[in-house]
């Protein structure tokens, strides 16, 4: 069950294919990626002292040696722990002790963030080199059920924390990605502009179980007028972004003048959608849209809305994150734990083999977000008629005012009618006669500001006039963490300091 077997047999049957290009370079064909991963491996084990089951760090911006060394851990029957290069120092200092990692694969210039016990791999490097020109090893025997990757969650209300995903649950992930979100074939590419660390480097199982090429883009990271280079240069293109990255692929300069015919999909996911900006890319790119709903806890596998779900689809379908994935099962229940019916909002809970064991080293958060062979989410949503899944909140976004429940992404939605809203976040914030009253933070298009009185009446239109702001503020930029979360926490520490 090793996920190193996936490139064994690609490389067996796709020797001289190109497997990893840099930019438009080709850095390694299929034979030479298998090979280099194999070397490093054993020189894990042999030079490094590692054992089964020890946990291997990788620092990295995106960069071709990523993937070479992801594979290297598993060749050695080693646990990855990626972590996000754009992390704060501290942050990545945290995951190091939590994880036990005691190795590193680290970019040169983030080498400074590893403390003394961990001992670097700098790639690319003397040392690295040294480590593709060993011998190489025959891939471990592992269990489905041992762990393959620790995916430390973003960290949004607290300490990051590391869920356990297995080599049998991935490989069920990616199984899941052929059926339910897209047919990726041999003379495909899938891009990698969002990190390698997260989920993007997720679907790099699904290129190497079709034989097709993975590129990285040269600069490292995400530029819109890189990427759509990159569309054009490589057929078959397939992508995996943040709904920020699709927002500001249609916002570039560069969008009127891309050539997009080499588009496949690009498959949004990792925090809401919102219509608009949904609409707007629709009217870029065409019917070359997917989403997936998925946590790192279920990674990329609880819901999906393919491209053929979006096409001619109604905006409330649009609204939607899709139908269940074929390897889990998803519910909504009740505060006690009991399943709702169709049109009733709860927490969505989902249960398959791509669920985490739990998380490394924390049986309470585990023994609280597991239950009964359940994963409770912590967002809330309903199902229609037709099995269409509707994300509300987090549980804990959720403003209760007047004894009534209010969503922040509905609001959220109605002020992004207004085009002078180019960002919004709504929060609940405690009032003495309400409970809590809901307030909205708004980021303007710049050289123009609207006013509260034409939010108002926007709301007035389109939602109940409970769930309309009480107040409006208005900032430069919405504080987000290193994935494009909005932290609702800071914004919740901005009222509590006024």
């Amino acid at each position: 069950m090793n996920l190193a077997q996936l490139l064994v047999r690609a490389s067996a049957i796709w020797p001289d294919a190109p497997a990893i290009c840099h930019g438009t370079r080709q850095h390694a064909s299929y034979q030479q990626f298998v090979h280099r991963a194999a070397c490093a491996g054993g020189s894990l084990l042999r030079e490094h002292g590692l054992a089964r089951g020890d946990r291997v760090a990788l620092l990295m911006q995106n960069r071709p040696e990523y993937l070479e060394a992801l594979y290297a851990i598993w060749f050695a029957g080693l646990v990855a722990v990626p972590i996000n290069a754009r992390l704060h120092k501290r942050e990545c200092a945290y995951i190091l002790e939590d994880s036990g990692a005691t190795v590193c694969f680290v970019s040169p210039e983030l080498e400074a963030y590893l403390p003394e016990r961990v001992s670097s791999v700098v790639t690319p490097g003397p040392a690295w080199r040294d480590m593709q020109a060993g011998s190489p090893i025959d891939a471990a025997a592992v269990g489905k059920d041992d762990i393959a990757w620790l995916f430390y969650t973003s960290g949004t209300t607290g300490q990051p924390k590391g869920a356990m995903l297995s080599h049998g649950g991935l490989r069920q992930m990616t199984l899941s990605f052929f059926v339910d979100v897209e047919q990726l074939l041999r003379d495909d590419s899938v891009l990698h502009a969002a990190p390698l660390s997260h989920g993007s480097g997720l679907y790099n199982f699904a290129a190497v179980q079709a034989g097709a090429n993975q590129v990285i883009p040269a600069s490292g990271h995400f530029d819109p007028g890189e990427v759509f280079g990159l569309i054009e240069a490589y057929p078959g293109a397939f992508m995996f972004a943040a709904p920020t990255m699709v927002k500001k692929l249609v916002e570039s300069p560069d969008a009127a003048r891309a050539d997009t015919g080499n588009l496949k999909n690009i498959v949004y996911g990792g925090g809401p959608m919102y219509l608009s900006d949904l609409k707007a890319a629709m009217a870029l790119f065409g019917n070359k849209l997917g989403q997936i709903y998925g946590q790192g806890e279920s990674p990329m596998t609880i819901t999906t809305l393919t491209r053929t779900m979006h096409r001619d689809a109604s905006d409330a379908r649009l609204s939607s994150v899709g139908v269940a994935q074929s390897v889990v099962e998803v519910k909504v229940v009740d505060e006690a734990g009991g399943a709702l019916p169709e049109g009733a909002v709860g927490e969505i809970c989902v249960r398959g083999e791509v669920v985490m064991s739990g998380y490394w080293n924390n049986p309470e958060a585990t023994a609280r977000t597991l239950v009964d062979g359940w994963l409770h989410t912590g967002d809330m949503g309903s199902f229609d008629e037709h099995g269409f899944l509707t994300l509300k909140d987090r549980v804990k976004d959720v403003i209760i005012s007047g004894g009534s429940n209010i969503y922040p992404r509905e609001v959220e939605e109605v002020l992004l009618l207004n085009p002078d809203v180019l960002e919004v976040s709504v929060v609940g914030h405690p009032h003495p006669e309400w409970g809590e009253e809901v307030v909205a933070f708004v980021v303007a298009r710049a050289g123009s500001k609207p006013g509260e009185a034409e939010l108002d009446s926007l709301c007035l239109d389109h939602i109940a006039r409970f769930k309309r702001p009480k107040r409006y503020l208005f900032l430069e930029a919405l504080p987000k963490n290193n994935y494009g979360k909005v932290l609702k926490t800071e914004l919740r520490k901005i009222l509590a300091d006024q």
